[in-house]
This record gives structure tokens, C-alpha cells and sequence, in this order.
């Protein structure tokens, strides 16, 4: 039986997703959250063999609890849920431990299959996420380019296009400030941009953030 965690702060999502697994024998529902925090405390509470995360919680991204959940669980995967096109996120997702990554608007039978391959060891992608790395491999990608940022640049990324100073972000992460400002100087020459600002109006041109 695949124990699985789901984690999404909208309770008809959620609902949805119960009523989808209910239907597999060889799976069940063993916890809910709707927080990160929330997430996060179960994980170190008890092993899941999956944990379904919404990449948009209320309380903190879902990078940000990814990263934490592998920390707590190395072994155990989590497969990201999100509204946003795989190609704004998967890579980046991936890198940073993610088993997977399953859009919402995917078929109930997408998202089954995708919990029992990750279930199994495996990395789940779709056909095009698939295709998006080989052509990225074989140099003929045109990947969008928070891509070839680091899965921690990619997390100061996300936070600065957001707004969040530098000295906050230092603090979430338990850097100092000197080391996230030489982060932010990597992200912006790797990006091409001066300001927090260039990086803000790319993030919401790419569905990013809201």
C-alpha cells in the first residue's frame, strides 16, 4: 500500500485528489496539510511514501518546503503539484529533489501512474518535460532562463522577484547577507538583468509568481 501525504491549502483540491486515489487499491490517504508548516511537521512526525506538494502554499514557496522535506526525508519523494506550465518549473524542481512534477489540469490517470512511478524509485516526467531536457541535453533547448540557475540561486530568485529584501532572505535562510547579495549578483548576470526589479517582471511574465 503507497501511504500518501497530500499537501495543498485548497480543501476542494484536496478532496479531489481523495477522491481520485480512492479508487486505487494499492494506495491510501495517510495525512492532509494545507500549510508548509503544516507539511513539514508531519514529515518529521511519521514516513510517507509519497508526499503530493502544491508548489503554492500560503506560508512559504514550495521550494522552500521541498528543500526541507528532503533535508528531514532524503529517500522519501515528493511529486509537486501546480496550475503553472511544467516548463516555468519542472527543472528547476527537479534539481532541488523533486521526484516529479504533475500539472493540475493533468488527467486523474497521469496523476496515478506519476505516484507510482516515483513510488517505485523513479523520476516521473511527462513526454514533453522528457523531450524539453533531451533538447536541452543535445544543445537544442531554447529553455527559459531561470533554468540554468542553481536550485539555490533559483530559491533567492523566487524570493527576490517577490519583493522580499535581502536581509529577510538572509534570515529565512539561514545566510548572511553577504553571501545572498553574491547569490543575487549570480542570478542577474546568469540572467541577463540589473535589478530586482527586471527580475520581478520576468518572474510574472513566465507565471512565476501571481
Amino acid at each position: 500500500m503507497i501511504r500518501i501525504l497530500i499537501a495543498d491549502d485548497h480543501a476542494i483540491v484536496r478532496a479531489g485528489l481523495r477522491q481520485f486515489i480512492a479508487d486505487q487499491a494499492d494506495m491510501s490517504i495517510a495525512g492532509e496539510a494545507a500549510t508548509g508548516v503544516e507539511t513539514v511537521s508531519l514529515v518529521r512526525a511519521e514516513p510517507f511514501d509519497v508526499v503530493l506538494l502544491d508548489i503554492s502554499m500560503p506560508d512559504r514557496n514550495g521550494v522552500d518546503t521541498l528543500k526541507q522535506l528532503k533535508q528531514i526525508r532524503p529517500e522519501m519523494p515528493v511529486l509537486m503539484l501546480s496550475a503553472h506550465a511544467e516548463e516555468q518549473y519542472a527543472v528547476n524542481l527537479l534539481r532541488a529533489g523533486a521526484a516529479g512534477y504533475v500539472g493540475k489540469d493533468s488527467a486523474s490517470t497521469q496523476l496515478v501512474s506519476a505516484i507510482r512511478t516515483v513510488a517505485h524509485g523513479r523520476k516521473y516526467v511527462s513526454q514533453d518535460l522528457a523531450q524539453q531536457l533531451a533538447d536541452g541535453v543535445s544543445g537544442r533547448g531554447g529553455e527559459p532562463l531561470h533554468a540554468q540557475l542553481s536550485q539555490r540561486e533559483f530559491q533567492i530568485f523566487c524570493k527576490l522577484a517577490s519583493g522580499m529584501p535581502v536581509s529577510k532572505i538572509a534570515k529565512e535562510l539561514f545566510l548572511s547577507v553577504k553571501t545572498v547579495s553574491t547569490y543575487r549578483s549570480r542570478v542577474l548576470e546568469k540572467m541577463g538583468m540589473k535589478t530586482n526589479a527586471d527580475l520581478t517582471y520576468y518572474a510574472i511574465k513566465n507565471h512565476l509568481i501571481e
